[in-house]
């Protein structure tokens, strides 16, 4: 079963999507709650979501999943792009799994641009998550960005003024969008002490983050790395997608489960 829901906190709404068992859609608590976050331009309600979720609920009892909209995507109300109000976002879903749903595990599976976002709160906030798995993480964020600058965009950018990106739906950014990621490169950062409850898959014909950059991250720091021949950056072969859900699926199952 899927059910939309806000969180309205701190000022913000958070456009949000609940997967949960059609036997558990009174239930108001679960023991283990997983975090979706999507990619850049992209959004909560898209079929590999879905998908995720409802397999994940489906596999294993006292599981939900929540699904959300970054800042300027999706159904989200923002118009101007920032990382900050994107960490904020991470923040206050998690403490929705936590403090709401009374999560006692928290997982996390991001993709892309969410998974930049996770890996910079993880080091620079906490690491509130039992396990993590990103698919196609963005770790040369700044560089895939500005390869779809055009040049009369940095122009604007270069004299301080705001330009329009995206794909489905257009959202405003400026320099200091640009500045904020290049003060955080993941490939500088050391993640050896969350390695052991993080995965990584990315597909070996990804057209937007090299799987080369991919597989050296996952590589520095002793993460468990998972090339899907073939794989683009979306992964959008069913086929490709399908092992990535199966993967990620049975990665989060609980050590307590039975």
């Amino acid at each position: 079963m899927e059910k939309k829901f806000d969180i309205n906190e701190e000022g913000y709404s958070i456009r949000c999507k609940l997967f949960v068992r059609d036997s558990d859609k009174t239930t108001r608590t679960f023991e283990n709650v997983a975090i979706i976050t999507h990619g850049f331009g992209s959004h909560k309600d898209t079929a590999g979501t879905a998908n995720f979720g409802e397999h994940l609920v489906a596999k294993y009892k006292g599981y939900a999943a929540i699904a959300f909209d970054w800042p300027c995507h999706g159904e989200d109300a923002r118009k101007k792009l920032s990382v900050t109000e994107c960490l904020t976002y991470l923040r206050l879903v998690t403490a929705y799994a936590r403090q709401e749903l009374q999560a006692k595990h928290v997982y996390n599976y991001s993709t892309s641009f969410g998974a930049y976002l996770t890996l910079r709160y993880i080091r620079e906030q906490e690491n509130p998550f039992t396990k993590i798995a990103l698919r196609s993480p963005a770790v040369t964020m700044l560089d895939s960005m500005c390869n779809h600058i055009s040049e009369a965009d940095r122009s604007k950018l270069a004299k301080g003024k705001e330009i329009q990106v995206g794909f489905e739906r257009k959202m405003k950014l400026d320099q200091s969008f640009l500045d904020d990621l290049a003060a955080f490169d993941v490939m500088e950062q050391e993640y050896f002490d969350f390695a052991d409850a993080m995965r990584i898959i990315h597909g070996t014909k990804d057209e937007m983050i090299p799987f080369a950059k991919s597989q050296e991250f996952a590589e520095n720091n002793v993460i468990e790395f998972v090339p899907v021949e073939g794989a683009n950056h979306p992964f959008q072969n069913q086929n490709h997608m399908a092992l990535a859900i199966s993967q990620i699926v049975d990665f989060f199952k609980c050590d307590k489960e039975e």
